[in-house]
């Protein structure tokens, strides 16, 4: 009978740890087994089984990649097994209290078509989604842990404040595309940069950014900031780093915030490029503050009840780049680094139509 319920489990699996840029060849493809039925065990109030319908491709899975001397706040994936990351699934079978078979969650799962999830450690990062009047991919994005850390970032350390300047990099991204709109709800003047023609016109156009520039075209940051915000910036949402951060230092206002996200020009590098305009923290009394998403997932319902209305209302634009198909997610992932994405990046394992 057990026989009968092993099915294929097909997984990505990182194959060496990385240094420098990643490569697609970085990880492979693998078949493995996994029966569709949780192990017996009376002790057991944890186990939970998920056929997984969508994944995430996060620029955090970089760091994952690379084996680190020091502790992180994410641990290194290990060669041989299945990559991990953020995605929607299915509940095939639960011994968990707050699931049951045919529950839909989001949440860290593997990268692979079925995932057993035995610890509470695993259990405590999954959410159960009870709105299924949108589509299940958003929990992925806006409705999950992209959207979660735009709010965070841009609210929590942001503080801002109706007529506030807002500057936005990576804003084309999947939590750029959503912080540019939230300061347009706060009543802010908000400029992003992104590296394509056509993702600026996509700022502008569909996101509803004031102005939109791309960075790959302007030689002198430090200018091109005192151009689109010549009264200074009072809140900056780092995604990017290096010299990009330099010049908005010199750019910031007095008193002005910059939560950091994340820093993906840093990412592929073996040696971090210096800041050398810190001392604009001092000068200029700024507050610049790291943040990780899991420590305000605790404001989860308060950010669902805000955002829940702008979208089903039409306030609020959301743009998604599917992969189609388990194959497809190295490249996908990858893609990430080198800006070939238009929005939030996923890959669709199973989709599901509700």
């Amino acid at each position: 009978m057990a026989s009968e319920q092993e099915v294929r489990n097909k997984q990505v699996v990182l194959k060496n740890y990385v240094v420098g840029f990643p490569k697609e060849s970085d990880m492979e493809i693998q078949d493995s087994k996994i029966t569709l039925k949780l192990p017996e065990d009376s002790n057991d109030t944890n186990s939970i089984l998920l056929k997984n319908l969508y994944l995430s491709c996060d620029p955090y899975m970089r760091s994952r990649m690379t084996k680190h001397d020091r502790p992180t706040y994410v641990v290194s994936f290990t060669p041989g097994l299945a990559i991990t990351g953020y995605g929607v699934s299915e509940v095939v079978e639960s011994r968990h209290p707050k699931f049951k078979t045919g529950d839909l969650v989001w949440g860290v799962t593997g990268w692979e078509e079925y995932s057993l999830l035995t610890s509470p450690q695993q259990s405590q990062a999954l959410f159960k989604i009870e709105h299924t009047d949108i589509p299940l991919s958003y929990y992925t994005g806006i409705l999950g842990m992209t959207g979660m850390t735009a709010y965070a970032g841009f609210y929590e350390l942001g503080s801002p404040k109706k007529g506030d300047n807002v500057y936005v990099s990576a804003a084309s991204g999947a939590v750029g595309q959503l912080v540019g709109q939230f300061a347009k709800l706060a009543g802010c003047y908000v400029v992003g940069s992104a590296g394509s023609k056509e993702k600026v016109d996509l700022l502008k156009n569909k996101f509803g950014y004031d102005e939109a520039f791309n960075y790959r075209e302007e030689k002198d940051l430090d200018a091109t900031l005192r151009r689109y915000f010549p009264e200074g910036i009072d809140i900056y949402f780092e995604n990017v780093g290096g010299k990009m951060l330099d010049a908005v230092l010199l750019n910031m206002r007095r008193g002005g915030r910059i939560p950091v996200c994340g820093l993906i020009s840093q990412y592929n590098l073996e040696s971090s490029e210096g800041i050398y305009n810190l001392s604009s923290l001092v000068t200029k009394s700024l507050r610049m503050e790291g943040f990780v998403v899991s420590d305000y997932y605790h404001l989860y319902q308060k950010y669902l009840d805000m955002i829940l209305p702008h979208i089903k209302e039409g306030k609020i634009s959301y743009v998604e780049d599917i992969s189609q198909g388990l194959e497809s997610a190295p490249s996908a992932l990858i893609g990430l680094f080198s800006g070939k994405n238009v929005g939030r990046q996923l890959v669709a394992v199973a989709p599901k139509e509700l």
